[in-house]
C-alpha cells in the first residue's frame, strides 16, 4: 500500500469494525498534514471468476447459436445479452435498408456481483432454450455463492 492511498474490502461487520478505525487514523493524518482526501464507498464489482464464466458462456453461444441467420461473435453476444438487461434503441441504418441497435448498456467490468450474476443467468437461460451444450467453464455458474458472487469449485480456472 502506498502512503497516499488506502483501499479496504469490507466483507462483514466484525471485520469492518476492526478495519475502519485504522482507516480513520490514516484519514486524520492526511488531513492534519494539509492533504485532501477523497473517500469513496461502493459495491464491489464482478469477480475475475465471474468474468471467465461469462466469456466462456459467450463463446459457447457464438459457436453454437445462429440468431436470425447471423452468427454473432463473442462480443456481439455480450452486447446482445447486456443490451437486453440495460435496454437498446433500434434505429434505421444510414441507407434505410435495415436497422441497427444503439446500446444503452455499460461495461461488465463496472457491474456489481449481483448484476453479473444476472448476465450469466440470462446467458444460460437463452442458450439453454436454444439447445446450447455448455462447456465445463460455462457451467461454473451452478456453483456461484449468491451472496458473494464467487464461484465455488467445478469451474475451470483457465482464462
Amino acid at each position: 500500500m502506498s502512503d497516499d492511498r488506502i483501499s479496504i474490502r469490507l466483507t462483514n461487520i466484525p471485520q469492518a469494525a476492526s478495519d475502519l478505525p485504522n482507516a480513520w487514523r490514516w484519514i486524520k493524518a492526511m488531513l492534519f498534514s494539509g492533504r485532501r482526501v477523497l473517500l469513496e464507498a461502493r459495491t464491489e464489482t464482478r469477480s475475475a471468476k465471474q468474468n471467465r464464466v461469462m466469456w466462456s458462456c459467450l463463446t459457447d453461444l457464438s459457436n453454437q447459436v445462429t440468431w436470425f441467420g447471423k452468427k454473432l461473435t463473442k462480443e456481439g453476444w455480450k452486447d446482445f445479452i447486456t443490451g437486453h438487461l440495460d435496454g437498446q434503441d433500434l434505429v434505421p441504418n444510414m441507407d434505410g435498408t435495415g436497422f441497427i441497435s444503439i446500446q444503452r448498456g455499460r461495461s461488465t467490468s463496472q457491474m456489481t456481483i449481483k448484476e453479473m450474476i444476472a448476465v450469466i443467468d440470462l446467458c444460460h437461460a437463452f442458450g439453454s432454450d436454444k439447445g446450447v451444450i455448455w462447456s465445463v467453464t460455462s457451467l461454473g455458474i451452478n456453483e456461484v455463492d449468491q451472496d458473494t458472487g464467487e464461484i465455488m469449485g467445478g469451474c475451470n480456472e483457465a482464462s
